[in-house]
C-alpha cells in the first residue's frame, strides 16, 4: 500500500510540474502588435533608422518560417537573391588584402555614435576566426583561417566569396550574415579588399 501511495504521489508531482511548465509558456503575440511596439520605440529616430526596421520580402519569409524555409521556397529565394548580386564590371573580385584586414577589424558602421564621415567596416572578427595572429574572435560563423589556401586560391571560389559577402542569402537562404553589398554597408572596393584578405596567398589568413 505504501508503495502505491509513493507512486501516486510521484505521478501527482510530475503532473503538477507539467502544468507549471505549460503555464510558463509565453503567449503568442501577433506580428502587427510587435511591429507597433517596435515602431513606437524608434518613433523619434531619423527616417533612415526607421527605414531599417522595414523587412524586405526575403526577410519577411525568413521571419514567417523562423529561418526554416520549405525546400521549394528556399530554391526560389536563392534564385531571386542571386539576381541581386552585382559583380565588378571588370570581372576582378580581388582588391588589396591589407585594406581588407583593416575592414575585417573595423566594427564601425550603422551605429548612432558614428560620425557622418565615418568609414564603415565589416566587423568580420565578431563572428569568424581569420588570421591566426588574432586571438579575439567570435564563433557564430565558421573559421575562415586558410580560406583561400584550402580552396587552392581558385578564381571561381573567390567569385563565390564575393557573392556571399555581397548578399549572403544568395548562397544560404535566411543566412544570419549581413548582406554587405545589397545594403550598401560596404562598397564594391571594400568587398574586393575583403575577398583579397581571404584569398591572397600573402594574406595572414592563408599563412
Amino acid at each position: 500500500m505504501r508503495k502505491l501511495v509513493t507512486i501516486g504521489a510521484g505521478l501527482a508531482a510530475m503532473a503538477m510540474l507539467a502544468v507549471g511548465a505549460s503555464a510558463q509558456q509565453p503567449a503568442k503575440v501577433a506580428p502587427a502588435v510587435v511591429d507597433k511596439v517596435v515602431g513606437a520605440m524608434i518613433a523619434k529616430a531619423s527616417p533612415d533608422w526607421q527605414k531599417r526596421m522595414e523587412q524586405d520580402e526575403a526577410q519577411k519569409l525568413c521571419s514567417e518560417h523562423k529561418n526554416e524555409l520549405p525546400a521549394a521556397l528556399a530554391t526560389q529565394m536563392l534564385a531571386a537573391q542571386k539576381k541581386t548580386v552585382v559583380f565588378p564590371a571588370d570581372g576582378n573580385v580581388m582588391g588589396d588584402w591589407k585594406n581588407g584586414a583593416r575592414i575585417a577589424q573595423n566594427g564601425r558602421g550603422g551605429q548612432f555614435s558614428d560620425a557622418p564621415n565615418a568609414v564603415g567596416g565589416g566587423n568580420c572578427y565578431a563572428c569568424h576566426q581569420l588570421s591566426k595572429a588574432e586571438v579575439s574572435y567570435g564563433t557564430m560563423g565558421p573559421s575562415l583561417n586558410e580560406y583561400g589556401k584550402i580552396r587552392k586560391f581558385r578564381p571561381a571560389e573567390a567569385k563565390d566569396a564575393y557573392a556571399k559577402i555581397y548578399n549572403s542569402m544568395a548562397v544560404f537562404p535566411c543566412s544570419n550574415m549581413p548582406r554587405f553589398g545589397l545594403t550598401k554597408a560596404l562598397s564594391e572596393q571594400q568587398i574586393k579588399d575583403v575577398v583579397a584578405y581571404l584569398f591572397d596567398p600573402e594574406s595572414p589568413v592563408n599563412k
